[in-house]
């Protein structure tokens, strides 16, 4: 079996779980299904294992080196994205007309979490360049589509999204690149951007840079952020590529984890400028840039689910084969050492992994789901999914990050001092998770955002539609599941009236004490959410099982039985604990002296 993700388990949730081989019944997916899926995914699956996973450790150690005029690293890293461009996976959900293959969102995802489990860093490339060329295909003009989405698309060009700036980190407001307007209608930009993976490297015959500044005069904060497409190549109009821009490498970044992945500090105009385009209008740029923000952080989701998946994976595999110790009770020194999938303990490690990565990745793939309904379905359909995913994404962003990395660390445990050593991939796998808590946007910044806007937009018809989507599968009747299905209706009750409480206080306390404890709210939701998913899958599981199926699908279905009844029995009480905190308004945080620190 593979050690990048289960594909029955794959299968499951694509087919099962969300019924995605009857996408084709919308127009833009009409004359797919499951057998092309299928043979797509398992050509993802092969390219993965062949060309990504082999270099995953090489990366880590190998980073790439700057010697002050070129960025160097591994052949392996562009033998490996030659391969996947060539496949066509930088094109697989975008349109025919461009070069894509088309497929639905939900697809897309499922292949990514393939490649971030066999090698994030090298699959992070595409990450950012698929970000990248659906932001200009959402908003870019003719020209930009003609001279720089196309040969993303292509993968001739890589991507980056350029936001945050040495002084700034993540508040936006208050970046200083500023964009000065050209007689020809170009603009030059002048600035400091921070933390930009795939900045700078060979790996493409250009990079297209997505750039946050201020042009002059502009309104101050976020009202005045405009979007600007900065090419490291200049390009002429009729593709050609000419001198080098005005786009330095100033420094590289050396970070825990993701360490393959190239990370700049980049200057903009040293000399006369780097020349630009505006992307759509002026001063709307932080909104387009969270189209491909929104976009990042579910992949990021995936990334982190990816990751734990298969860290549960090879601490699963290694539990099956070491023998060590023997069961309680037992005295006799001579009897036969058992192997580690016989210690409790180390059953409940594995389970708590599983119900994490397998959880997770159902919340990444359903996130994906919705945006395939948001963009095809009918009015009511689109108008349910959008608010789905407004709440969602969040949600999918940050809780895999960080009950991903608590089944990493699991992991690790399950294989005891081995665990830590670089013999295993688990502590490497542990380093790269750490990163998605702030990849696009901290824990603290999404649950702000969840708590602070996407719970009273609308007057509260994301929340309400999530609550509403979680009701219409509490159903009482499923066999052996009515202990769950009363479980995750209390916990949905509970959260229910403190979301209202709180809300309903809003204007009494202040922003600073109602955001006070948005964390806390972020990860009981995010816990009622997954359970939601868990139950939804058991009774799946359950209906499968009562058709009598072989000996080695009834084990398959049998742990997700199991995992469900983990879920509930040791996580789930925890969202109503937490929940019980929320509802108080707790201050002891908010009214802190930062002197006593």
């Amino acid at each position: 079996m593979s050690l990048i993700l289960n594909r029955r388990d794959l299968d499951f949730l694509l087919y099962d779980f969300l019924e995605s081989d009857h996408l084709h019944h919308y127009p833009r997916f009409a004359g797919q299904g499951r057998e092309t899926y299928d043979q797509i995914i398992d050509l993802a699956f092969t390219l993965a294992e062949a060309q990504f996973q082999p270099h995953a450790a090489l990366v880590d150690v190998d980073e790439p080196r700057f010697d002050g005029e070129r960025v160097s690293m591994p052949a392996e890293v562009k033998q490996a994205l030659d391969a996947y461009v060539e496949a066509g996976f930088m094109g697989a959900g975008f349109d025919e007309e461009l070069g894509g293959l088309q497929l639905p969102c939900t697809l897309v995802q499922a292949i990514a979490a393939l490649f971030y489990a066999a090698n994030v860093s090298t699959a992070t490339y595409p990450l950012l360049t698929i970000g990248a060329a659906n932001l200009l295909a959402a908003y870019g003009d003719e020209t930009q589509r003609r001279l720089y989405l196309e040969p993303l698309v292509a993968g001739r060009y890589f991507g980056t999204m350029c936001l945050s700036e040495p002084h700034a980190g993540s508040s936006l407001a208050d970046i200083r690149t500023k964009a000065v307007p050209q007689a020809d209608g170009s603009y030059r930009l002048f600035g400091s951007k921070m933390w930009i993976s795939g900045g700078e490297h060979e790996l493409s015959e250009n990079i297209v840079h997505l750039v946050l500044a201020k042009i002059e005069g502009a309104p101050p904060g976020v009202k005045g952020i405009s979007l600007f497409a900065v090419p490291r190549l200049l390009v002429a109009g009729d593709g050609s590529l000419g001198a080098r821009n005005d786009v330095r490498l100033a420094g590289l970044n050396h970070k825990m984890g993701w360490r393959g992945i190239v990370n700049t500090v980049l200057n903009f105009g040293e000399d006369e400028g780097a020349i630009g385009s505006l992307v759509g209008e002026p001063h709307r740029g932080l909104a387009y840039m969270f189209h491909m923000m929104n976009e990042a952080r579910i992949a990021c989701g995936v990334a982190a689910v990816a990751l734990s998946y298969t860290g549960y994976l090879h601490s699963l595999d290694y539990a099956k084969t070491r023998r060590q110790g023997r069961l309680p009770g037992e005295k006799d020194p001579t009897t036969p050492m058992v192997p580690l999938t016989e210690h409790a303990d180390v059953k409940r490690m594995l389970l708590q992994q599983k119900a994490y990565a397998e959880g997770g990745l159902a919340l990444g793939l359903y996130s994906a789901s919705l945006v395939d309904l948001q963009d095809q379905g009918t009015a009511e359909e689109s108008l349910k999914a959008r608010r789905l995913l407004d709440i969602l994404t969040p949600i999918v962003k940050t809780w895999p990050a960080v009950y991903g990395l608590k089944a990493n660390e699991i992991a690790i445990q399950v294989l005891g001092g081995a665990g830590y050593t670089r013999d295993y991939p688990l502590e490497r796998f542990y380093r790269e998770n750490r990163l998605n808590a702030i990849h696009e946007g901290t824990t603290g910044i999404q649950a702000g955002d969840l708590l602070g806007r996407k719970v009273r937009q609308e007057e509260g018809a994301a929340f309400d539609a999530l609550c509403d989507a979680i009701s219409a599968d509490l159903d009482p009747l499923t066999k052996g599941l009515s202990v769950e299905t009363e479980d995750l209706a209390a916990a949905l009750g509970i959260c229910r009236q403190v979301t209202h409480d709180l809300v309903a206080a809003a204007a009494q306390v202040g922003e600073v004490r109602y955001l006070a404890n948005a964390t806390l709210y972020l990860d009981a939701i995010g816990h009622i959410v997954v359970a939601w998913l868990w139950l939804r899958q058991a009774q799946i599981a359950s209906r499968l099982l009562a058709e009598g199926p072989g000996e080695e699908e009834t084990a398959f279905l049998q742990g997700k039985l199991a995992a469900c009844r983990y879920f509930f029995r040791y996580e789930l009480p925890a969202a109503r604990t937490t929940l019980a905190l929320v509802a108080q308004i707790d201050d002891t945080c908010a009214s802190l002296d930062p002197a006593v620190l």
